[in-house]
């Protein structure tokens, strides 16, 4: 039988800041969602390294309430790596042909500060079918 490694109080705390953070955001508090686009064209054109960068920047910035998801291909698929962010009560916000440092300075400017960054937007606003 395998032995199993106990839980710290350190694990514990870790597992309770998680479940808090992802709480908020379902109940409405977060401050933000970012999906990064990583279908097989995403990931071919640098989805990773945005992702990487994002990660980054969340820990460096010690936030909390940032939820970080992934999707597939959103269509565009000249203009990946793409992400969207949302913030509450504004339109979700499509950033398309991002580099790393670029995914850094949508993450300060418009997660964090709540400004879009007119320069890298591809669309605002949800895609409707008609």
């Amino acid at each position: 039988m395998a032995e199993h490694k106990k839980l710290s109080i350190q694990d514990l705390a870790r597992i309770r800041e998680k479940t808090r953070s992802l709480m908020n955001i379902r109940e409405g508090r977060g401050r933000a969602r970012v999906t990064v686009h990583m279908g097989t064209c995403g990931l071919a054109a640098g989805a990773r390294e945005i992702m990487d960068a994002l990660l980054d920047e969340i820990a460096k910035a010690k936030v909390s309430d940032v939820l970080v998801t992934t999707s597939g291909c959103a269509g565009l698929c000249n203009k990946e790596p793409m992400i969207t962010v949302e913030l509450k009560d504004a339109p979700p916000v499509k950033y398309g042909d991002l580099t790393p440092a670029k995914m850094r300075k949508i993450f300060v400017e418009h997660v964090l500060a709540g400004r879009m960054v007119p320069e890298y937007v591809l669309a605002v606003g949800s895609e409707t079918v008609y």
